[in-house]
Parts: structure tokens; C-alpha cells; sequence
């Protein structure tokens, strides 16, 4: 199937979600000191003793840092050791947030008040958010939905609207964004687009959820496979070789992971989620595979550090749990 045919449906209303937190001002440049232009604040990450996340658009953990990072829209928050973290200044409405090995890629709106151009384009930021790098699309694009590999060579976004550098659909870099080539998506015969995953090392390796299922490709998404039963699937993740995904069934949130090679499958226990509050971002830290964190659709956020044995809830309904 052709990508312009498939309409552009993310799972369970994500893009509206999304959409929803548009955010029309404008923000800073990159500078030495790091102040918002216009409020004079100075970049510092402090730890929150409140918090109340109301959209969540990405996790993960960069490797510039030991926390877990979460993407919401009103800048970046951090978890580790009990303890909440979030941002004085560059408050920015990131969206399609990917952890990488140097640190983040990101796209969304800047925080109002301040000068940078909106919308983000692609960004990058290699200081924790201090300062974020124009790549791409600067001024020009805001990609709700991207994925990238951890420590490789790929980036995969989804565009929704033809323009000079990137058809509709699935487009991917393997240069950091400077080049960008269309997926043709062969033998990709779902009704709808979903969640990209990328392998960590390989980039031309990557995944994508879709209301039928997994599809798998070696080649960037040049030719598919479906690689699970016809289930709803609502995120993954790359875990080394296999991938880590959330599907719906029977009513049920179910976490399981597969090997794309053979698909064999073993199921995870997780908490118990209400139907209508599925999974929505999965992550796993490269350099800890015991740490694995994902979010819900109601901004529920769990984490384990003992590779799924035991789930401990960071975030209830956008909210800090109180030990």
C-alpha cells in the first residue's frame, strides 16, 4: 500500500492529544549563559517539590545523564532516586522527545516570551536542555510523532503534509537530518500510522505500532513485515534485538516483548491499567536494561529498576506519589 493512501490516524487520539498543546510563542537562542531573553532567568535544574504534568509527549533516558526524562508541555521533568526534577527556564513544548546517546532530539512549539522561532523544526540538545540546536526544519515544522536511534545513524519522523524536502508519510536521515529520504513502506497494509521504534545501535532497523499490529523492517522502512497477530499496538520500544510493546487485548493492557527474527513472545507483568487507560510511551535505559519506565494515557507514570519485577508509580494522573 502507498503511504499518501493511508490516512494519517495515530492510535487512540495521540495526535489530538498533541495538537492540543500547541503552543504559539516563541522562545530563545542557544546562548553561553542560557537566559530567557525576556525574563532573565537563568537555565538550572531544581528539584520540584510539587508537580503536575497535563500532557505527556515522550520518555527516555539520555545518555548524558542518569535520570529519566519525560517530555511534557511545559519543558522537560526528571525522575531519579525518589526525587522529581524540573527546569527553571526553556520551557518548551517538546514533542516526538528521543533519548539519544549525546542526549535528546526533539521537535514542538518554544516557550512564550522569549525568541526562538516557532515551530522547533528538528532540535537537538547535548547539555541537558541548557541549549538546543537547530537541525532541521527550523521555523517550519513541527513533528508530533519521530523516532531515532540511540547511539546509530537514523531518525524517522512523520510528515503530514507534502513540502519540498519531505513527502507525506515516513521520512528518515541518516546523516543527523541534514538528508532525508522517503520509507515506501512495501507490504504495509494497515489503516493507520502509530508509534515508531528504532534500534539503538542499527538505525536502519525499525518497528511501528499500528491498530493491526507490529510491522518490522531491515531496511528503514523501504519494505515491511507484520511480525504479530492483528492486536492493537500503543507503543515500543527497542529492548537489544527484540522489541518491548504494549498491545490491547480483550480488554486488557498487556506488555510483552518478541523477537522480529523467529517472533516468539513472553508476556510481562505489569499493574493492573483500566482499559481506557492504555500505555502510551515505553522506554528502556541502554545503559541499564533493568530500568524500564512507560506513561498512560492518563499521565500515569511507573518505573522498575529490577527489570520488571517489581513497578513502583512516579506519576498518578499527571501527579507526584507521595512515599
Amino acid at each position: 500500500m502507498k503511504i499518501q493512501k493511508i490516512t494519517f490516524t495515530i492510535l487512540l487520539g495521540l495526535m489530538m492529544v498533541a495538537a492540543g498543546c500547541s503552543n504559539k510563542g516563541q522562545s530563545q537562542k542557544p546562548q553561553e549563559e542560557t537566559k530567557n531573553s525576556k525574563t532573565n532567568i537563568s537555565y538550572k535544574i531544581i528539584e520540584a517539590k510539587t508537580l503536575k504534568v497535563d500532557h505527556i509527549h515522550g520518555i527516555g533516558y539520555p545518555g548524558n545523564d542518569n535520570k529519566l526524562y519525560i517530555a511534557a508541555h511545559d519543558g522537560l521533568k526528571m525522575y531519579k532516586d525518589s526525587k522529581w526534577f524540573e527546569t527553571t527556564a526553556n520551557l518548551h513544548d517538546y514533542m516526538g522527545f528521543q533519548a539519544t546517546e549525546k542526549g535528546f532530539l526533539a521537535s514542538g512549539h518554544p516557550q512564550k516570551g522569549t525568541d526562538l522561532k516557532n515551530p522547533l523544526g528538528l532540535v537537538q540538545s547535548i547539555d541537558k536542555g541548557k541549549t538546543i540546536d537547530q537541525l532541521a526544519f527550523y521555523g517550519q515544522k513541527d513533528f508530533h510523532f519521530m523516532a531515532a536511534s540511540f547511539s546509530g545513524n537514523g531518525i524517522y519522523v512523520i510528515n503530514e503534509e507534502q513540502s519540498d524536502k519531505l513527502a507525506p508519510g515516513v521520512n528518515y536521515s541518516k546523516d543527523n537530518g541534514m538528508s532525508w529520504k522517503k520509507s515506501e513502506f512495501k507490504d504495509f497494509t494497515a489503516d493507520s500510522l502509530g508509534m515508531i521504534a528504532v534500534h539503538p545501535i542499527n538505525g536502519d532497523l525499525m518497528a511501528m505500532s499500528t491498530r493491526s499490529g507490529i510491522y518490522y523492517s531491515e531496511d528503514n522502512g523501504n519494505t515491511m513485515k507484520l511480525i504479530t497477530n492483528p492486536v492493537m499496538v500503543t507503543a515500543l520500544t527497542f529492548m537489544d534485538n527484540d522489541l518491548l510493546y504494549s498491545s490491547v487485548e480483550d480488554g486488557n493492557i498487556l506488555l510483552k516483548t518478541i523477537n522480529p527474527k523467529n517472533e516468539s513472545q513472553k508476556n510481562w507483568k505489569i499493574p493492573f491499567l483500566d482499559y481506557d487507560n492504555p500505555i502510551t510511551y515505553l522506554a528502556v535505559n541502554p545503559k541499564n536494561k533493568k530500568e524500564i519506565a512507560f506513561t498512560t494515557y492518563k499521565n500515569d507514570v511507573y518505573e522498575t529498576t529490577d527489570g520488571g519485577k517489581n513497578w513502583k508509580v512516579l506519576l498518578k494522573n499527571g501527579k507526584m506519589e507521595q512515599d
